[in-house]
């Protein structure tokens, strides 16, 4: 992995695919573990936890279903601080044990205001699993009760996680860095 530049910015390595995947098995063993006999609904919020979704959806060994629902609050690289709902929950989660699956937990201000609308909705148990945490970042505390790992706040691209609509395709996670300097 080097350093590399999407529209104007750069981005240097920071965890590769072979850490994420591996993280990624472990905690759907652990959800084979909680969720054996309950066939859960798995809802992965797009579009930065369809990597994080499909690998470990992939690792499941339980009888499971998934769909998928759009919520954004990013522009850039910064928060706009308003959740947006792009396509909705068109499944029935009544009485049915539920996991989110989300890419990046940062201010938890998305989760914040979306788990309250699905608890309406009755589930019969409702949890939240992130791929990655900023905890110096959160402002609006979230229960994770399945995280990949904890990140510093830095502004991290791939895998799923994307400046501007570019770099969700690459393998491993970068993060923000300086512009290398002129020789």
């Amino acid at each position: 992995m080097s350093a590399i530049k999407v529209h104007d910015k750069y981005f240097i390595p920071y965890m590769d695919e072979t850490v994420l995947i591996k993280r990624i098995g472990q905690l759907a063993h652990q959800l084979d573990d909680d969720y054996r006999d309950k066939k859960p609904l798995f809802i992965a919020i797009l579009n930065g936890s369809f990597m994080f979704a499909a690998d470990l959806f992939k690792a499941l060994q339980i009888d499971a279903e998934i769909c998928f629902i759009k919520l954004a609050s990013y522009k850039g690289t910064k928060s706009t601080g308003q959740v947006i709902t792009a396509i909705g929950l068109d499944t029935d989660i009544v009485s049915r044990h539920v996991v989110i699956l989300e890419d990046i937990i940062d201010t938890g201000k998305t989760m914040n205001e979306f788990l309250p609308q699905l608890l309406n909705q009755q589930p019969a148990s409702l949890k939240l699993a992130a791929l990655l945490h900023k905890p110096e970042a959160t402002v609006y505390p979230v229960q994770i009760d399945y995280l990949g790992f904890s990140v510093p706040d830095k502004f991290l691209l791939g895998y799923g996680l994307d400046y501007d609509g570019l770099g969700r395709n690459l393998r491993d996670i970068y993060q923000l860095t300086e512009p290398p300097a002129a020789p």
